[in-house]
């Protein structure tokens, strides 16, 4: 699918971010692209037909001098200057790993610690949100992040439809802000864990909120796999735009509207944990390689909280400070 231009709009920060497009029936190719939306392709301007985007985040630090040069100089002689408009934008990257950071937005998870009560609970309101609210402060206090890991089978691109598969009863929306490994990590410590982030970019990751438990087996908890990892249930991009060009990756709004009404309106202020810590815990347990995606958790806002679900013909927008916006929709298995 083209380019939707209202979603293309939303403007990212710094003088270029990176994408992966292809012309239709082509193969996809990496592409340097401009604030006013030109974009050259880098198999072209470095004279290499087996570039991708994860190649060039194999040597990040080489690759961005690079990069910043070309946008700097107009393209160079090799670069050859076409409107986005001409293109079809696929997900920015393909990773090798997606690390997923749960319960990681103070008022979403005490929102969802009411919306998932247990019938029997007969406590108000109130009463929940008071316990969440604590479960929370404990949470942050004793430095204890939640990352699970999702399928890179499950992303598709920013403007693409998903489908909505028919066995999801409760399918929800989450946006979120990703980290884009651009060095290796492992047990790297806080203080050093941005420096191994290239950059950000925009997910939307996808939940069968009926699916999220497995009911038949309480004791082994959630499921991530099935509510998660429906192929297309992670539109990504459309862009990575390099970290350099965002000066605080804590304080970006994020803002997805469902059929152009506001759903999740909140900054990344309100994360527990922030981007440092949550590529740090993951780095203790895994090596963390370039082009792997860190999610950071998604804020109040979703689906459950509003007691409205994804269901055929609904278009998600999403957007977040700097990293441009996203636009899809939704379209039922059985529709399809």
């Amino acid at each position: 699918m083209s380019v939707k231009s209202e979603a293309a709009s939303a403007p990212f920060a710094g003088p270029f971010a990176l994408a992966t497009l292809s012309v239709p029936d082509g193969p996809p190719f990496p592409a340097l692209v401009t604030p006013d939306r030109q974009v050259t392709n880098l198999q072209d301007a470095f004279n290499d037909r087996h570039l991708s985007i994860r190649g060039l985040l194999d040597d990040w630090a080489t690759a961005e001098a690079r990069l910043a040069a070309l946008a700097g100089q107009g393209g160079g002689a090799h670069a050859r200057w076409k409107p986005l408009t001409d293109f079809r934008v696929h997900a920015p990257v393909e990773p090798r790993q997606v690390f997923q950071s749960g319960a990681n937005y103070r008022q979403h998870v005490i929102d969802l610690h009411v919306a998932h009560r247990d019938p029997s609970d007969e406590r108000t309101d109130e009463e929940r949100r008071a316990e969440a609210a604590e479960i929370m402060d404990r949470r942050a206090a004793e430095d204890l992040p939640y990352v699970f890991i999702g399928l890179p089978s499950a992303i598709t691109g920013p403007y693409d439809d998903v489908m909505l598969p028919a066995w999801a009863e409760k399918p929800d929306w989450e946006l979120e802000l990703a980290a884009v490994i651009g060095r290796p990590a492992h047990r790297v410590s806080v203080s050093e864990a941005l420096e191994h982030v290239a950059g950000y970019t925009i997910a939307n990751d996808l939940t069968d909120r009926a699916t999220v438990f497995r009911r038949d087996m309480p004791q082994i908890g959630t499921d991530w796999l099935r509510s998660k990892n429906a192929p297309g249930f992670t539109p990504l991009g459309p862009w990575i735009v390099p970290a350099a060009s965002i000066a605080d990756p804590g304080d970006l709004r994020l803002l997805l509207r469902l059929n152009g009404e506001t759903m999740q309106d909140e900054s990344t202020k309100d994360m527990i944990f922030d981007v440092a810590r949550m590529v740090s815990y993951a780095s203790q347990a895994a090596r963390l390689l370039p082009g792997d995606l860190v999610l950071t958790g998604s804020p109040a806002g979703n689906g459950m909280h509003w007691g409205r679900l994804l269901r055929d013909g609904d278009v998600m927008e999403g957007s977040i400070t700097g990293l441009g916006g996203q636009r899809t929709r939704c379209v039922a298995e059985a529709a399809r």
